[in-house]
């Protein structure tokens, strides 16, 4: 442990000392069970409360940015060790309330795992991660422990705080899993015995001497199910991510050209990727969402490739208003698409809908959207080719 980390602790320490002596009237007990409540009544699925040491982080943390394993997403190592140091985002910070909120949709059936799977496996389909198809979870969020907050101040008076929803140098997981709400799973992502991993995380900074709760047990055995099904081995190991490979990077994340090698294996995934979470067992209990936010919007479970490769930006714009995936932007959307329609040369080769589909933006302004283009319309032209023996063999 650096003489930094040290340090910290003790700050922390005498800060959460001082801050008991701000409320020696309140019992805290009380408020946490009350500040659980209330965030039930906001539509949080589950609140814990953590203590800000994350020091066991660290040398992992260090060692993936070291790896490269970040990829482009330069601000994971431009915050450094400040993502695994609450106090140094948010100086004060002794408590972190922890949420989590569920959008698997509320009508989805008990069969919606399969039901994804076979939709992802249709050539034609736009495959969009679950998440992604209602409204942006950054402002349900952020609004909801903006909520929570108040609520609490309104019963304490002022304190100490800041909001964050996947906006900020915060250690999501590590947090969540510290303060019970689940563990790491070896896909990265959280998971909840109840729950799965349908849901969303966030927090609320906080210099309140809280009681803090049980951490996570985990609960993944020797199963290796994400590990296997990913589609681009992005999962090295258990547990450890190589972001540059993963199709919720490529898709989202990556300004640039998607890596030639990688275009195959990322099929019709045009805007993240479940599958490592579609065939996690702990998904059997995924729960559904009480808000109606996460509701699936403009058919986005239920779209063609072609259909939304004809988007103008102006419909990109006006239909995804509100939605995660706007903030990719027109050209990544083409870019993605492109991709999936080459893909299904596959499957559909030199189909008159997906060619013309193609040419249609062959002279797109963008380079970037032109040259996916132009690969796609060569993996069909291939495919026809390859075919084209066959089909004289049979006169």
């Amino acid at each position: 442990m650096d003489s930094l980390s040290r340090l910290a602790r003790a700050q922390n320490a005498r800060a959460a000392r001082s801050c008991a002596m701000n409320f020696p009237h309140h019992n805290l007990s009380a408020l946490a069970l009350s500040i659980k409540a209330w965030g039930r009544e906001l539509g949080f699925s589950e609140i814990g409360i953590a203590d800000v040491d994350l020091s066991h982080a660290e040398p992992g943390l260090q060692d993936w940015l070291d790896a490269g394993l970040h990829g482009d997403m330069d601000y994971m190592a431009a915050h450094g060790m400040k993502r695994a140091r609450p106090p140094e985002l948010v100086p004060g910070t002794i408590r972190i309330i922890t949420a989590r909120m569920n959008y698997l949709p509320h009508d989805a059936g008990d069969d919606w795992r399969d039901r994804e799977e076979a939709r992802n496996a249709h050539a034609q389909n736009a495959a969009i991660s679950v998440y992604a198809r209602g409204r942006d979870y950054h402002k349900v969020l952020r609004s909801r422990l903006q909520q929570l907050a108040d609520r609490i101040r309104k019963e304490i008076g002022d304190f100490g705080f800041r909001v964050f929803t996947d906006s900020a140098p915060v250690l999501e997981v590590e947090l969540a899993q510290k303060s019970g709400i689940g563990w790491r799973g070896k896909h990265t992502l959280l998971l909840n015995r109840h729950a799965g991993s349908m849901f969303f995380l966030g927090e609320l900074y906080t210099d309140l001497p809280l009681p803090v709760d049980e951490p996570g047990d985990a609960h993944c055995g020797q199963c290796r199910a994400c590990i296997d099904v990913c589609p681009t081995q992005a999962i090295l190991g258990p547990y450890r991510l190589d972001a540059r490979r993963c199709i919720s990077y490529l898709t989202i994340e990556l300004k640039g050209s998607i890596p030639l090698e990688l275009r195959p294996l990322i099929g019709n995934r045009v805007y993240g990727c479940d599958d490592c979470q579609l065939v996690c067992p702990w998904n059997k209990f995924a729960e559904r969402a009480t808000l109606p936010d996460f509701d699936v919007r403009n058919g986005l479970d239920d779209a063609t490739l072609v259909e939304l490769f004809a988007w103008t930006e102006e419909e990109f714009n006006r239909r995804l208003e509100g939605s995660p995936i706007r903030r990719i932007g027109h050209e990544r959307w083409l870019r993605n698409i492109a991709v999936g329609l080459g893909n299904a040369a596959g499957r559909m080769p030199n189909a008159p809908e997906i060619i013309a589909a193609l040419r249609s933006r062959a002279d797109h302004p963008s380079d970037i959207v032109r040259e996916h283009v132009a690969w796609a319309l060569a993996q069909h032209a291939a495919l026809a080719h390859e075919a084209e023996p066959d089909r004289q063999g049979q006169h």
